[in-house]
């Protein structure tokens, strides 16, 4: 099977917010740009993806943005043609009418699973599964942080251009306002977390705070605990040690300047974690809440594969801070514990974006897995 315009279908049902389409938009986008793959995305809320795709037209049933095909997913649901490889991102179960029409000619049917770091990942990675009633089998793709999962999504020049930006000080200056000592953060989770216990840590710490916070469902908690009306994008709030600026809505570029720009990022879900992972800073990850606590499992996995070989004190106090804001407890004297560990964390935080990127990307190991499939 050749890799020149070989027709690639993608999926993506819109779960949560813009963490199902960000991930299938870049995945997307990568493989028309880097691999001259003729891709289609198949997107059932196109106005939730309007917000991350402006120039989308959520009247039209099919059209082209940045080299790829965006088709609408529609209760209608109709197609013209079945695709060379077809992935079902984050089990969103393909239409009965396309599976059927698969079995004339199959295709290389991936099942594009969540992002973990759990042990077990790495042996249901590649795993076939065949249809109950069907002559197909698709199979399921574990991104990882491991040389024997799916890798982590990562263009090619992503870190060139994060380097770029880091090291030109006017390129920081522009999207983080800041005085000469204070702490850029970068506040990006569910508006569930502990909210208030971080923004009066803040405000009550010993090093000024600049806190951006782009336009989300974050913003009636932190609303709340300023007493003020609705914030919006442009508005700016001090307290103590603590200045929160609200951003407008950020594209997927303006984003990773954000995360570029700050000493530490706020993260959540799993788009804007691994964008964090890629830009090289100290950051805070909020797992997705799930029932009996199985997120904080995920979690732990994630944090026995990072934070080694983290000096202890510095591992300590960031697995601590994981921790409580994960559980939604945070503790008062867990933030300026945090801070004085941001230089040690720092310089970690480099080295495993080094040693990750020494892997292969996630769209590297699809291209390859489909190549070599039988």
């Amino acid at each position: 099977m050749t890799d020149k315009r070989q027709r690639w279908d993608i999926f993506c049902r819109i779960i949560d917010n813009y963490g199902d389409i960000g991930v299938c938009w870049r995945l997307a986008r990568q493989l028309a740009h880097e691999y001259s793959l003729d891709v289609r995305l198949w997107v059932d809320a196109l106005p939730v993806a309007q917000r991350l795709l402006p120039a989308l037209d959520t009247q039209r049933a099919e059209q082209v943005l940045d080299g790829v095909t965006i088709a609408h997913w529609s209760p209608e649901f109709q197609f013209d043609r079945i695709a060379d490889v077809v992935i079902e991102a984050f089990a969103c179960e393909l239409p009965e009418s396309y599976i059927n029409a698969m079995a004339a000619q199959p295709p290389v049917w991936i099942n594009l699973e969540y992002l973990s770091a759990e042990a077990w990942v790495e042996e249901f990675h590649l795993q076939p599964s065949p249809h109950p009633r069907l002559a197909l089998k698709k199979t399921f793709f574990f991104p990882g942080f491991t040389e024997n999962t799916g890798g982590l999504l990562r263009e090619r020049h992503l870190l060139d251009d994060r380097d770029a930006a880091q090291a030109d000080p006017s390129a920081r200056l522009r999207m983080v306002p800041r005085s000469a000592d204070a702490l850029r953060v970068s506040l990006f989770a569910y508006p569930q977390a502990s909210i208030p216990t971080l923004l009066t840590a803040m405000a009550n710490g010993d090093r000024p705070v600049v806190c951006l916070i782009p336009e989300s469902s974050l913003l009636a908690p932190v609303s709340q605990f300023f007493g003020a009306d609705k914030l919006q994008p442009g508005d700016h709030y001090s307290h103590g040690s603590l200045s929160v600026h609200i951003l407008p809505f950020l594209s997927q570029a303006e984003y990773d300047q954000l995360l570029w720009s700050c000493d530490l990022n706020f993260v959540r879900g799993e788009d804007s974690w691994i964008r964090a992972i890629w830009a090289a800073r100290p950051f805070i990850w909020q797992p997705y809440f799930q029932s009996e606590d199985t997120h904080l499992v995920k979690l732990e996995a994630f944090l026995q594969c990072y934070l080694p070989p983290l000096e202890r004190d510095a591992a300590d106090a960031w697995a601590t801070f994981h921790q409580q804001w994960a559980q939604r407890q945070l503790a008062a004297g867990s933030w300026p514990r945090l801070v004085q560990a941001l230089p040690a964390i720092q310089q970690h935080a480099r080295q495993q974006s080094q040693a990750l990127a020494a892997q292969d990307d996630l769209a590297a190991k699809l291209v390859i897995f489909v190549r070599n499939f039988q």
